[in-house]
């Protein structure tokens, strides 16, 4: 951007002769002006460090937020994976009651149906019992039967006399 004046092309006047260096002054000024910027290394280097920082500056908050937004979508991912834990859970659980109330029926069937059979095993036992006892015994039998408890109190009575009656018999006779 120099602007030279051609050789040989004076002023022609004092006013433009004037005008002439003022302009001369300005082109001066302004290439001293560009030297010293270049030459001024530490000014330079301050302006290229606040750019530097500026950038840092933005590049920090960029990476918080973009840190941010990672930490809360595997936080959801994570809050999802556990729901659906519970949720598998919950539902092997409720196979786990399901099976042990059907077990729990078919034990419970077993044992009746073992009863019942005992009971009929029982009751024929006892007419078979029945008919080996005499006639006059059966009355009581059937009543023992009926009320067990005092039964068994009078045979624990019974079977202590006969025992204590063997005892007597042996001291005696020996």
């Amino acid at each position: 951007m120099k602007h030279r004046i051609p050789h040989g092309s004076g002023a022609k006047g004092p006013d433009e002769l004037r005008h002439q260096i003022e302009h001369a002054r300005h082109q001066v000024g302004d290439t001293v002006a560009q030297l010293v910027g270049k030459a001024d290394v530490k000014g330079r280097a301050r302006v290229r460090a606040a750019d530097l920082r500026d950038k840092a500056g933005a590049m920090t908050v960029q990476l918080r937020v973009s840190a941010a937004e990672a930490g809360h979508g595997v936080q959801d991912r994570a809050a999802k994976a556990g729901h659906a834990v519970q949720g598998r859970a919950v539902q092997a659980g409720h196979a786990v009651q399901g099976k042990a109330a059907q077990m729990g029926h078919a034990v419970q069937e077993r044992a009746v149906h073992a009863g019942h059979t005992a009971q009929g095993r029982a009751g024929r036992a006892g007419h078979a019992v029945e008919g080996t006892v005499p006639q006059p015994l059966r009355g009581a039998l059937r009543a023992g039967a009926r009320h067990p408890g005092p039964v068994v109190a009078v045979g624990v009575l019974g079977a202590a006399a006969v025992a204590g009656g063997i005892a007597w018999r042996r001291r005696h006779h020996h």
